[in-house]
Formats: C-alpha cells, sequence, structure tokens
C-alpha cells in the first residue's frame, strides 16, 4: 500500500485590487497523488477498510497522544475518519513530511481518479499502522507509519486526464506510486485557479469552472452616503442578533460547526446563552481569513465551508455584497451557497445594489440566494423541537434566485 466587532463600517475598506494576481495572496496547498495499480488485492482491501468505511474513533485513540486525539476531534467531532499510511523508505518520508493540513490528496485506480480529500493530521505510528493494516500477501512484516488522516473524501471516479489538463501534463503522462506535484506546476495551477478540490467537484457535476480575476476597481467616494448610513441604532442590532442566532441554531441543527464573528459571539452568549462556536473561522479553511471572518454567519464542517450567510437590515447592504463578492473572487469555483438576508422590506434595494457595476462585473447575481426574514422564521419554528433532518438543501428551496435585468 504505497499509497501506501465586526466591522461594519465600509469606508474603512477600499476596492482596489484590480490587477493584483490573487495567488499571490493564497497559500499553495500542496498536490498528493497516490497511485492504486489494477488488481492489487492488498491495496483494494485496504481502501475498502479504512476509507471508504472509515475507522472508529476509538481504534485510533488508542495508538496516539492527547494532543493528536484533540486535533482530530477539532476537525471530525466524533465520526469516523479515513485514513491511509505509506510505507516508511527515505523517499516516502520527504514527501510525507512537505504535508501540510488543507493539502489536497488523490487516489487514482488505474485511468480514474478514485478519491479526493484533504489532509487534515498526519502522525508516524508503527503500532497503528499495525491495528489497521495487515500484509495479506505475507511477503514482509513492514507497515504503512507513514499515517495521514483525511477529510472530506469524496469519490468521483474522474478521468485521470482531467487532472492532466488542470496541471497542464502531456496527454501520455504515466502516474506511478506516491508522489507530490511539482512547485513549478503549482504555481503555474494556483496562478489561475482557486483549489483543486472544489474544480474537480464542479467537472464531476458538469458545472463551468471559473480562472481567478482581479476585482473592478471602485472608489469608496461613489458610496458615501451608504456608508455614512451603514450604523445599527437599537432595534436593528436586536433584529440582526435574532437572526444570527436563528441561523446559528440551525447550523448546529443541520450537522455542521457554526463561525460568527468575535463581537457577535459576545452579544448572542449574553441574550440566548449559546455558545458553541468555532474558535477560529480559518481552522481547516484555505481561505485568507481577512476577506470572510466578518461574514455574519457561516457554516463549515472539516475542511470546507457548507454555506455563508450575510444579515443585511441597514440601508445600504452594500458592505454585506462587498464581503460575499470578496469570497467568490478569491474562491471563484466554490460549491456552498452564499445568502443575503434580509427583511421583506429591504428585496428592492437588494436588487439596487446588486446592480453597482463592480457586482455587474462579477455576476454577483447568479452567485447569491436571497432570503426574508419570514423564511428563516418558518423554518426555525418548524424545527424548533426537532434535533435532526434539517440541511442547508431546505433553506436553499425557501431561497429566491436574484435577478438582475
Amino acid at each position: 500500500m504505497l499509497l501506501s466587532f465586526r466591522n461594519k463600517r465600509a469606508g474603512r475598506r477600499l476596492f482596489r485590487t484590480c490587477g493584483i494576481r490573487l495567488g499571490t495572496i493564497q497559500k499553495m496547498r500542496n498536490i498528493f497523488l497516490l497511485y492504486i495499480a489494477h488488481g492489487n488485492y492488498e491495496q483494494v482491501v485496504h481502501y475498502q477498510d479504512t476509507i471508504k468505511n472509515r475507522v472508529l474513533q476509538e481504534r485510533i485513540f488508542r495508538f496516539i497522544d492527547p494532543g493528536l486525539k484533540g486535533k482530530l476531534v477539532d476537525i471530525f467531532g466524533n465520526k469516523p475518519i479515513a485514513v491511509w499510511g505509506s510505507r516508511d523508505s527515505s523517499v516516502n518520508r520527504q514527501k510525507f513530511e512537505r504535508m501540510s493540513p488543507g493539502d489536497d490528496i488523490l487516489i487514482i485506480e488505474g485511468d480514474v481518479i478514485k478519491l479526493l480529500g484533504k489532509i487534515a493530521v498526519k502522525t508516524i505510528s508503527p503500532e497503528l499502522s499495525k491495528e489497521l493494516w495487515k500484509n495479506l500477501k505475507g511477503e514482509t512484516t513492514e507497515g504503512w507509519d507513514l499515517i495521514y488522516f483525511i477529510a472530506n473524501p469524496q469519490e468521483i471516479n474522474l478521468p485521470f486526464t482531467e487532472l492532466k489538463k488542470l496541471l497542464n501534463y502531456l496527454p501520455d503522462y504515466q502516474l506511478r506510486g506516491f508522489m507530490c506535484i511539482s512547485e513549478s506546476k503549482l504555481e503555474e495551477f494556483y496562478s489561475k485557479y482557486d483549489d483543486l478540490y472544489s474544480i474537480l467537484l464542479r467537472i464531476r457535476n458538469g458545472e463551468p469552472i471559473e480562472e481567478k480575476k482581479g476585482i473592478v476597481k471602485e472608489t469608496v467616494a461613489s458610496y458615501g452616503d451608504d456608508i455614512k448610513q451603514e450604523t445599527f441604532d437599537g432595534n436593528e442590532l436586536s433584529d440582526h442578533i435574532v437572526m444570527q442566532w436563528k441561523l446559528a441554531r440551525l447550523g448546529k441543527k443541520s450537522g455542521s460547526k457554526v463561525w460568527i464573528p468575535k463581537n457577535d459571539q459576545q452579544r448572542i452568549v449574553q441574550k440566548y446563552q449559546f455558545t458553541d462556536f468555532e474558535n477560529e473561522f480559518t481552522a481547516g479553511i484555505d481561505i485568507p481569513a481577512k476577506y470572510v471572518e466578518n461574514i455574519d454567519v457561516v457554516w463549515k464542517e472539516e475542511f470546507r465551508i457548507d454555506a455563508a450567510f450575510e444579515i443585511e437590515n441597514t440601508t445600504s447592504i452594500y458592505s454585506g455584497l462587498l464581503r460575499l463578492s470578496d469570497l467568490k473572487v478569491i474562491a471563484p469555483n466554490s460549491n456552498y451557497p452564499l445568502f443575503v438576508v434580509t427583511p421583506s422590506s429591504r428585496h428592492n434595494r437588494l436588487i439596487d445594489q446588486v446592480r453597482r457595476p463592480t457586482f455587474r462585473k462579477l455576476e454577483l447575481e447568479k452567485k447569491i440566494r436571497y432570503l426574508s426574514y419570514d423564511a428563516i422564521d418558518e423554518i426555525d419554528n418548524l424545527f424548533k423541537n426537532s434535533t435532526a433532518g434539517f440541511s442547508v438543501n431546505l433553506l436553499f428551496e425557501k431561497s429566491e434566485a436574484v435577478d438582475n435585468p
């Protein structure tokens, strides 16, 4: 097994990144490829046992230290974990030492990308290797001691040629064993694209993929009137916090972790005694925090975002759209829904704001959904006494497209 205080004052922000290569602000994640040969019985059995079926945490925790256990619980909760390992050779050690949380890992069987995932945590443990994998052929007593835990494993069954095209390999390129994509290939890829994981899922689903682009330059002066109006009176703040609280509660019922900006967390704790927030937005998410940590509510799980919400009952609605547009610029191929939540009386104002030249250039109207306060109230009441059966898909069904004629 070689695979073996949330800042509501938009005037403090300048919309001025036109011409910057976004690859220069996004960390280049390594991409690891692991090849399974057709007919390799041992690899197939191990793949079935510890990736497809995953491993109960109690089997793992007996062989790892408390620090690693804490990291796994933070990422996976109490769910079974996909695990894989490599032989502890000098060549594999070099690749293993390059592995970092958030790196992409693809398992390829023959000419098919069988599985896509993210590296969550790694460890070296002969004892855990013996617990998880046996040498079925009996040809060696070596284990697979270089062990990595895989977040968000997805079986995608895409032709390997799709990856060759993305990474600009020749059509006759042959993969063997365990490898890491070269730095030059990574630089070329990240100069054009955001996230391989999201892109491959889009290809699998028959959706278009986008190259990164700069943001259209705008001046703060053009938004002066709206910026001056972006303050909360007592009632607006209360409505805003109520919606954040309801979305946080629904997020937990969907099985997601919940992020809310730090200052708003304090208000929700005081009013509702709710404390089950993510400690840091960036935990497990490969997006620069400054672009997204002030989004009103984010649902996330393992190394992915499930949904993002901007709640806008202020006059302008501009700053919330700006945050969501930042998110789509740095991660244009992301697959999760973006919602703008407003009272019904603000719906027309939302449409007016989306018509701004900046947002039209980004086609933001095609990338966000509108949710009314009434829709949130209805869903919250429906699931008030439920602890299961809710998902983000129900919110999507209740939301509306944002038309921008």
